[in-house]
């Protein structure tokens, strides 16, 4: 089975912030058009995880098939070639304030992946869990412990428990979405 998440992450909420999805994703919606028959969504997401992905995301689990890799591969191409497109586009921000609001927003994503990341429990068990966090802190979301000085319950206070941990389960809500939860102009669908 291949699990697999594609997608060109959003800096900021898309679902609160209009003027940030017009900006980078209006343009891109024809990506997720393009493939959300190809690769159907892959199953449930929950709603707090939900501000972390664009609404062009790509989360599909498929059994392992040469027409299934040839269509993940074309995806992963035309991502690559948005984002290179995105990126030559780019303007360098000078603002010192809008500088610091990016590099909190990073901090807060890289914070959220390396805690409450599905995959973690996948990696601890082909790796173990001493590895598994090296992977994570050290690679995969590298920046976590770093990037900033807020800590994961800084972000997310409803997480903690009446001991000062962190909870474990993935959700605090309970509502998670088993379809896709962006109609065609990438708006979140209330379910």
């Amino acid at each position: 089975m291949n699990i697999i998440v594609l997608d060109l992450n959003p800096l900021y909420d898309v679902k609160n912030n209009e003027q940030y999805k017009r900006k980078y994703y209006s343009k891109l919606m024809p990506l997720a058009h393009k493939y959300v028959e190809l690769l159907p969504w892959g199953d449930k997401i929950t709603s707090e995880s939900l501000k972390f992905f664009s609404p062009i995301v790509i989360w599909t689990k498929f059994a392992s098939s040469k027409y299934k890799q040839d269509i993940l591969y074309a995806a992963f191409r035309d991502y690559f070639l948005a984002w290179l497109e995105l990126m030559d586009e780019a303007i360098v921000e000078t603002n010192a304030v809008n500088i610091l609001s990016n590099r909190e927003a990073q901090h807060q994503y890289l914070l959220w992946r390396a805690t409450k990341d599905p995959g973690h429990r996948i990696l601890a068990r082909l790796l173990g869990e001493t590895l598994a966090e090296e992977l994570i802190l050290d690679f995969l979301f590298n920046g976590a412990l770093t990037l900033g000085s807020k800590r994961f319950l800084d972000f997310f206070p409803e997480y903690k428990c009446a001991d000062g941990s962190i909870n474990n389960k993935r959700s605090m809500v309970g509502k998670a979405f088993s379809k896709r939860p962006w109609d065609r102009d990438g708006k979140v669908l209330e379910i």
